[in-house]
């Protein structure tokens, strides 16, 4: 059931617009029985996001339909595995990839499901006109079957020797064998045995229904020769259809003798479900009608709408045979696919991404990084697979993060906005200035035309959804404009020329506006930051059509003079080496071999703590006759203190003191706390923003310079203060979570306990290990201990 703020939130769908272009984008419906890795993501959802947010730019009508696959054998096997039914698993995995989606800011109009009811009402709606109109038949196949079970065996319920001469690898299943990769049939596996009571199957008839492709064929080639060239089809989605035609088109069972999935109208088969394949497909009709009930104007609307599909390679031949030879069997007036663009493999370090496997970085675990959003999704488009397969590694993440992110972009704009909020006589006191007769100078002018030009091939790579040529061409502006402030040597001019340091200022501003445009498909949450640091209104929206095109050939009259812009600060973090080596390490192997580690480390970190040795006066209450003592020979608890995992979301400089830092941080409140730190000398504000820390959270608030201080970030120094370093919690430690002191109990004051803090602080330090402890008990979390990095015996506070 949806609350009122779902309902509120919940758009009027769009419909076609007459006259305008109406753009329909889906992405491959992510199978429901695993969380999504980064190679599933930027194969579908991510790419097809950038496209849909480009659309959006140029005031395209465009909806984005997607959502969750959720029949099929997978489905099933999963629930065996888990115990549960195959609705408690898809509703499971529903919940992490829509969570997942979420964080990566993926920007569906609608993400459904095929066990909602339309799927059923649209598949089987299909399935009738095919039955009319002729193209199915009856056939007889063979299929093991288990006695014990009392059922028909899918072929991942099968397992076996796999038959390949040279391999007898006896774990082989009834659809491929994982050791030397073969695909089979169930019937050619050696000593098969059935996955769930482990007895042998027999060989039995079953009857299925088949669509007649070969029939279908001649329409089918007439849609694939012409739409492949007018639509522009990528290179590897001609080739695997062209591989199929080649082959010769088979004769399609699209039924199973599976119990989830969409029952088959028909009285022989009704305990039979349709082939997810043939159901899937039918996903993104049935989401779409979720997603409005006037669902046919989309999709029974070629003449006025452009549908696009984005996919991996190994889904192309369901989309360009299968689904568009369904369709034409119907006879009605289908919205056919114009585009696909199909990725290749993204491989992970030294071998290749696995969801069955576990192997590689997924959703959740970039999730849980450090790492924000905007990078991951500018690390996986510029490695988009468009014509090969390309391959993930940590250090070329961060050699793409501190190179081309920080020092380019992030750099740029920095330099660029940092010097007009300067007071004026050293800036323009945060006020853009006039540019009078800016295309009259030589430099600005070459530039100006040089960054119409990128804009312009900009708009023809998207439009032909070459997605990565389209981002490396927004980031060649940034360059040029790095190399434009170099070469104008502004901050000598601010002095020596005035009119045209401001020439060149105004110009600049007018190419960060310019990213913020070009980037957004490709990192909105970057855009959304500069767009408030230009100072323009929340609800502002790029617009990239015609007429915004012909403005980037006059930088300088994009932003308005007298505009006063907002408060720069860095967009992007170092990743430092130690941090590449500590998630190189954390996601080496599979999820199995990290669950056991993780475990093994928590036994081990139990063993070290019973190892502490803990006084009576720090375990046991004191003996009651202690009790009358006065409350100043009571030992204060160190439970009092209540410090948590913050998340520093943003900091910026003090307006009235240069050696203090004004952070907001979220420590789990539901809204950032702001905390005031003196760590400007000691900590750049890059390595500061988006950083996990040890915050105290009940300290009396206290104003530093005019701005309260709700807390306190912990730190860590020398002995002469000469050294600072913040005390980090573990990368995976859950914002929010307490800090624990094992040995000691208790929970933390509900008053300031700033006295208390006076008499346990002079017991807090690093030990010659960087962990932080309290006298010979480390700070602990649900993920590990907290460290610094290199203070050891240091004090903290």
């Amino acid at each position: 059931m949806e609350d009122n703020n779902d309902v509120k939130k919940k758009k009027v769908p769009k419909l076609p617009i007459p006259g305008q272009r109406n753009i329909m984008i889906t992405s491959a419906l992510p199978y429901v029985n695993n969380v999504p890795h980064l190679g599933n993501i930027i194969g579908c959802v991510l790419s097809a996001d950038v496209f849909a947010r480009y659309c959006r730019n140029r005031k395209y009508n465009t909806i984005y339909m997607c959502g969750t696959d959720e029949y099929g054998t997978a489905t099933e096997t999963k629930a065996l595995e888990e115990n549960c039914s195959p609705q408690e698993i898809c509703d499971k995995y529903y919940a992490i990839h829509k969570e997942v989606y979420e964080w990566f800011d993926i920007s569906f109009d609608e993400f459904g499901r095929t066990s909602a009811p339309q799927q059923t009402e649209v598949c089987q709606a299909i399935y009738k006109k095919l039955m009319e109109n002729n193209w199915l038949s009856e056939n007889t196949m063979q299929q093991l079957y288990c006695n014990t079970c009392q059922r028909f065996l899918a072929d991942r319920l099968v397992e076996g020797t796999c038959p390949t001469p040279g391999c007898n690898y006896d774990s082989a299943r009834g659809d491929q064998c994982e050791h030397c990769g073969k695909l089979l049939n169930p019937t050619e596996l050696k000593d098969p045995r059935c996955k769930v009571c482990r007895n042998p199957p027999q060989i039995r008839d079953t009857d299925h229904l088949f669509l007649e492709l070969p029939l279908l064929k001649e329409e089918l080639e007439k849609y694939i020769n012409k739409t492949s060239v007018e639509g522009s089809w990528s290179q590897n989605a001609v080739q695997v259809t062209n591989a199929w035609l080649k082959e010769g088109l088979k004769s399609r069972c699209i039924t199973r003798d599976l119990k989830w999935g969409v029952h088959v109208p028909h009285e022989k088969y009704k305990d039979k479900v349709f082939y997810v394949w043939f159901d899937a497909p039918i996903g993104y009709i049935s989401i779409t009608a979720a997603y409005t009930s006037d669902w046919e104007k989309w999709w029974k609307n070629p003449d006025n709408v452009e549908l696009y599909q984005f996919m991996g390679k190994d889904n192309v031949p369901f989309h360009t045979v299968m689904f568009p030879s369904t369709l034409i069997g119907t006879g009605e007036n289908w919205t056919f696919m114009k585009t696909i663009s199909v990725t290749e493999y993204l491989n992970y370090e030294a071998g290749k991404f696995s969801k069955s496997k576990g192997v590689g970085v997924f959703g959740n675990d970039a999730k849980e990084t450090t790492i924000p959003t905007e990078v991951w999704r500018y690390y996986l488009l510029t490695n988009r697979p468009e014509v090969s397969d390309t391959l993930f590694t940590w250090d070329d993440l961060q050699a793409k993060l501190n190179g081309e992110l920080l020092n380019n972009l992030g750099n740029f704009i920095n330099r660029v906005l940092s010097f007009i909020a300067k007071d004026p006589g050293s800036g323009y006191g945060s006020v853009l200035p006039d540019a009078p007769s800016a295309d009259s100078h030589p430099l600005t002018k070459t530039l100006a035309e040089k960054v119409g030009s990128y804009v312009e091939n900009y708009t023809e790579a998207m439009e032909k959804v070459k997605l990565k040529q389209g981002l490396k061409i927004a980031m060649n502006i940034s360059s040029e404009g790095n190399a434009y402030l170099q070469e104008s040597q502004f901050w000598k001019l601010y002095k020596k020329d005035p009119t045209l340091c401001s020439i060149v200022m105004k110009t600049a501003a007018g190419l960060v506006y310019i990213l913020a445009l070009l980037l957004e498909p490709f990192m909105p949450s970057f855009s959304v930051e500069v767009r408030k640091q230009l100072n323009l209104p929340p609800e502002t929206q790029f617009s990239l059509d015609e007429g915004d095109i012909d403005r980037a050939r006059r930088p300088w009259d994009i932003l308005p003079s007298g505009h006063k812009i907002g408060t720069p600060k860095p967009l992007f973090r170092e990743l430092k080496d130690d941090e590449v080596e500590l998630y190189r390490v954390k996601f080496a192997g599979s999820q199995a071999e990290r669950i056991v580690k993780a475990e093994a480390d928590a036994k081990t970190a139990a063993e070290q703590l019973k190892r502490t040795k803990i006084s009576d006066t720090q375990q046991k209450r004191r003996p009651a006759e202690a009790k009358s003592k006065t409350n100043a020979n009571v030992e204060p608890s160190v439970t009092a203190l209540d410090v948590r995992v913050g998340l520093i979301t943003k900091v910026q400089k003090h307006p009235d003191a240069d050696s203090l830092y004004v952070e907001e941080i979220d420590v789990g409140d539901g809204s950032p706390r702001t905390i005031v730190s003196g760590l400007v000398k000691f900590i750049p504000m890059e390595e500061m923003l988006n950083r996990k820390v040890c915050v105290l959270c009940n300290l009396k608030p206290a104003k530093m310079r005019g701005i309260k201080s709700d807390g306190m970030v912990l730190a860590a120094s020398n002995d002469d203060h000469t050294k600072v370093e913040l005390v980090d919690p573990p990368i995976s430690a859950q914002v929010g979570e307490r800090v624990t002191f094992p040995g000691f109990e208790g929970v933390p004051n509900d008053s300031y306990i700033n006295k208390i803090f006076e008499k346990v602080q002079p017991d807090l330090h690093t030990d010659t290990e960087l962990v932080a402890c309290y006298k010979d008990v480390p700070f602990t979390t649900s993920a590990g201990v907290c460290k610094v990095s290199s203070i050891s015996s240091g004090t903290i506070r």
